[in-house]
């Protein structure tokens, strides 16, 4: 074993009993390759002198025209993930479908982005695109059990990540922008049955409640939890990314700090009590929502710490004994931090979009630093007045993109909070960022480029372009002693400022023997205007929303009195920006026609 590895070893507590030594693993086990969220690869075939040599093995397309903002987890030579319907099982050196297994959504309205799996004892944990939480047999893909967790109808959503440990499977609820009042779930593993519940959202008697000084808002107060959770093993301790409060802009609808919106949530993992938080933004107006997995870390004098990427485009680390805030470093533009926001139009970096994502810091041990991608995109915010409809979108005003949306990786020292490098990229950065033991560190953007980074100095050493954005994971991993990188490419969603693609998972090692395999996994048999439905379920409804009125001052509902079929199908195919463009190369005229009929005698 080599002297990076023993001392990788010895930092991260996999060394134990004298002249003894634990073997690391070689698989992606679950979304941040440890419950700590530092995904941290031990693996170091792969390092700075032949990171150039990587090329592609293989790629399979997983769906049809979707959002893909899964991470991947790879495990006993497969690697599992899913877009919003579909969840497949992959040969993790061929690219060979083993199982594929189609959702039938129960609910009329059925969202379009889903954010990964979690893969416990043998089983599959996910949400679905119409509120439930399902578990799979990961060997066959069978469906062995089904939870109702969320309601649809009120804009209740189920994109997060579950968390699996201990027989235990956590996930949250999303849906901030309808209104819903968030909350994070326990639930037994084997039976599917729902242990203990906490609201994200305080009423009553509950600590926070104080904080609505309206306290009919706090039944609508937002705090949607849609990305991924982390787990301290050692205290036993759940850390809950927390959204933003609903309305999102008219503030004055809900006066007060709005507890625990835009917080990280500590929770007692067994009992769901709460232990503690850290708030980033007290009665928000500019969606600095937490999505991102709050990452676990010890630094020096045996100082715990918690690292939080935000939509307000800081990197905020808070020390977990004292909770006192160590350091706040910015990691994108900001800028034009406003009180409050004006009628006339107010333009702030970032926010809307912008800022850290679903994809949050990672822990290079190697260096000590934070690495951290993030979305560098301002925006004009118009105040207006919110009115609650149930399940129904409503700001409390508008917003729109001002300028061109680029991105940014970070390198930040963990215990001061110094920049120690960055580098623009030519489009926003929301996939995950995987530092290894090879001293190089994986990421890539939504321009479709696959990027793999000197970790000590940030030089770029390697630039592919896998013709696809990439929002989801990227991971690495080992068999038979060969270390293999898999990302996800290919995205069609409202966070799609670059390239777009079919969903799809492209595996590359060193110096690759024979050309590239690609491999079609999907099969469509649903034809007409059910067909319409389901592309609107997967492709529209992540902007447009599932009832198509999600785009302030465009609402597909009222589209039928503006629009015949004739003039709907020629703006799908030819849209005014920032509406992508799929036609011909997503969808076909088949394809367009059934959407256009969907949307005018469905959603109407």
């Amino acid at each position: 074993m080599s002297k990076t590895l023993i001392l990788s070893g010895l930092l991260s507590g996999s060394l134990c009993c004298a002249g003894q030594v634990i073997a690391q693993t070689t698989d992606w086990l679950s979304y941040n390759n440890g419950l700590d969220g530092q995904r941290y690869s031990h693996l170091e075939s792969i390092n700075v002198a032949n990171a150039s040599q990587l090329g592609e093995i293989c790629r399979v397309q997983i769906d049809g025209p979707a959002s893909f903002h899964a991470g991947l987890i790879a495990s006993g030579g497969l690697i599992y993930t899913n877009t919003s319907r579909t969840t497949v099982a992959i040969d993790a050196r061929t690219c060979e479908v083993r199982w594929k297994y189609d959702y039938q959504p129960e609910e009329a309205r059925c969202g379009g982005s889903n954010r990964g799996l979690a893969l416990h004892n043998g089983r599959l944990y996910r949400g679905t695109c119409d509120g439930r939480l399902i578990a799979l047999d990961a060997a066959t893909g069978k469906l062995l059990w089904k939870n109702v967790i969320a309601v649809p109808a009120l804009g209740e959503s189920t994109s997060a990540v579950p968390l699996a440990w201990q027989n235990l499977v956590f996930m949250g609820i999303g849906g901030s922008e309808v209104g819903i009042r968030g909350r994070v779930m326990a639930y037994d593993a084997t039976t599917g049955q729902e242990l203990w519940r906490f609201h994200t959202i305080p009423m009553g008697d509950e600590i926070g409640a104080n904080t609505w000084k309206r306290p009919e808002t706090a039944k609508t107060g937002g705090g949607g939890v849609w990305g991924a959770m982390s787990l301290d093993v050692t205290r036993g301790e759940l850390y809950v990314p927390v959204g933003n409060p609903w309305p999102d802009i008219d503030r004055d609808y809900r006066p007060g700090d709005n507890l625990f919106t835009d917080s990280v949530v500590v929770l007692d993992a067994r009992t769901g009590a709460l232990r503690w938080w850290h708030q980033v933004a007290p009665q928000d107006w500019m969606d600095f929502d937490l999505a991102a997995a709050p990452m676990l870390y010890r630094g020096n004098g045996a100082r715990d710490y918690v690292a939080i990427g935000g939509k307000d485009g800081y990197l905020t680390v808070v020390d977990r004994d004292t909770h006192k805030q160590v350091f706040k470093t910015p990691v994108t533009t900001v800028e034009h931090i406003h009180d409050k926001p004006s009628r006339e139009g107010t333009r702030m970096c970032p926010g809307y979009a912008g800022g850290v994502e679903w994809n949050g810091p990672a822990l290079d041990r190697t260096t000590g630093n934070l690495i951290v991608g993030a979305v560098d995109i301002c925006f004009i915010v118009t105040l207006g007045k919110a009115t609650y409809k149930a399940g129904q979108l409503d700001f409390g005003g508008t917003v729109a993109p001002d300028g061109e949306a680029t991105g940014w990786i970070t390198a930040v020292d963990s215990e001061t909070g110094e920049v120690k490098w960055r580098y623009h990229a030519d489009k926003p950065v929301v996939a995950g960022i995987t530092p290894t033991a090879g001293g190089v560190t994986f990421a890539g953007d939504l321009a479709g480029n696959f990027l793999v980074f000197e970790s000590a100095s940030g030089d770029l050493l390697h630039k592919v372009d896998v013709g696809g954005a990439m929002a989801g994971g990227v991971i690495t991993y080992a068999i038979d002693d060969r270390q293999y990188v898999a990302f996800a490419s290919g995205n069609i969603s409202r966070n799609a400022f670059g390239d777009i693609g079919f969903p799809s998972v492209v595996i590359m090692t060193l110096n690759p023997e024979n050309p590239p395999r690609a491999i079609d996994a999907t099969v469509k048999d649903v034809q007409g205007i059910a067909n319409g439905r389901l592309l609107f379920g997967e492709v529209c409804a992540s902007c447009h929303g599932t009832d198509g009125n999600l785009v302030p001052n465009h609402p597909l509902s009222k589209l039928a009195a503006k629009m015949n079929l004739e003039d709907a199908v020629d703006y799908i195919k030819d849209p005014a920006v920032p509406m992508p463009n799929l036609y011909p190369d997503l969808i076909d005229d088949q394809a367009v026609l059934n959407v256009a009929r969907y949307i005018l005698e469905e959603l109407n």
